[in-house]
């Protein structure tokens, strides 16, 4: 799966400064006062007021940037943090292409590799073969009127939720019964039947850095809706998760071969109680830092570690 990142050759830290710099990629739809502002950007300001105050105490200034500015160069960075690049699905080879630019000039977190793997939904597929528990789930490259309607036999549900294989946000993503009209879907879609636990329960997710465990919350929909996401009137609340979901949620990072910086694991409750994997979001997951308060000051500490 992920290979340890190499460094250009022409990479060359500049650690005898006192204060590090770090960059936070961010888009032009999160920036502070970008007129592509999108209604959740909020989340973005929420991160950097976390970071930081505890990364200045660690002797490091954290400096929000658009990742897709071809103008910076990333070489004046000690490291580059992947923060709120909210339309990277939109290009995402450009994306993929500039991370591992970034990669050739600085240490990039999480690394150009495992953002890779992670960016195309299938890795859902490697981590059910390795033992993950995981939603039942198609993959189709071109959702066709046959495909739609073969998908609630094949899945035994008359409730199917369509989702972009990349994608974030619920963006272009569809809740369908077998009498509705086919959508347009140009993008390569998964789906998987629809769970009523989304809604009587809501989704957890369980933030760890470099390994560690964080803290927890359960998202919840507005009343109507299944989409636990700010945008759609979702909510949050900080939990202390038991130690069955506390496990459930390590089992799924202990199948990686690489340890991420950061790791955001989404999980919904199955019919038999335990923690089915949504999501295990690698590259640009906000880490609700409002429920976590302690976020940025174990986020400094660790990333100090890693830079030696």
């Amino acid at each position: 799966m992920c290979q340890m990142q190499v460094l250009d050759a022409t990479y060359q830290p500049s650690y005898g400064a006192r204060m590090m710099k770090i960059a936070y990629l961010a888009s032009k739809v999160t920036l502070p006062g970008s007129p592509l502002r999108r209604s959740d950007a909020f989340e973005h300001d929420y991160m950097m007021e976390a970071l930081r105050g505890p990364f200045g105490a660690q002797e490091m200034s954290v400096e929000d940037v658009d990742w897709n500015d071809q103008t910076i160069d990333w070489s004046q960075f000690d490291a580059a943090l992947i923060g709120t690049t909210w339309d990277y699905w939109d290009q995402p080879q450009l994306f993929l292409s500039t991370l591992e630019k970034i990669e050739g000039q600085t240490r990039l977190f999480n690394s150009a590799a495992t953002v890779r793997w992670n960016s195309d939904k299938r890795y859902l597929k490697e981590l059910a073969a390795k033992g993950a528990r995981t939603i039942p789930t198609l993959w189709i490259d071109k959702v066709e009127a046959a495909d739609f309607h073969a998908a609630f036999d094949k899945l035994g549900s008359d409730d199917l939720v369509f989702k972009r294989q990349i994608g974030a946000g619920a963006d272009g993503q569809f809740r369908l019964a077998p009498g509705d009209n086919l959508p347009d879907m140009p993008h390569p879609m998964m789906v998987q039947p629809f769970l009523s636990t989304i809604q009587e329960e809501g989704e957890y997710s369980f933030i760890f850095i470099d390994g560690e465990f964080s803290h927890a919350l359960l998202k919840q929909a507005k009343s109507g809706d299944y989409r636990i996401q700010s945008t759609y009137g979702g909510w949050e609340t900080k939990v202390s998760p038991s130690t069955g979901d506390l496990n459930d949620a390590r089992a799924i990072l202990d199948l990686m071969e690489e340890t991420p910086f950061y790791a955001r694991v989404d999980m919904i409750r199955d019919t038999d109680r335990r923690l089915l994997l949504m999501e295990l979001e690698l590259i640009e997951p906000y880490l609700y830092p409002k429920e976590g308060p302690e976020l940025g000051a174990i986020m400094a500490k660790a990333l100090k570690a890693r830079l030696g």
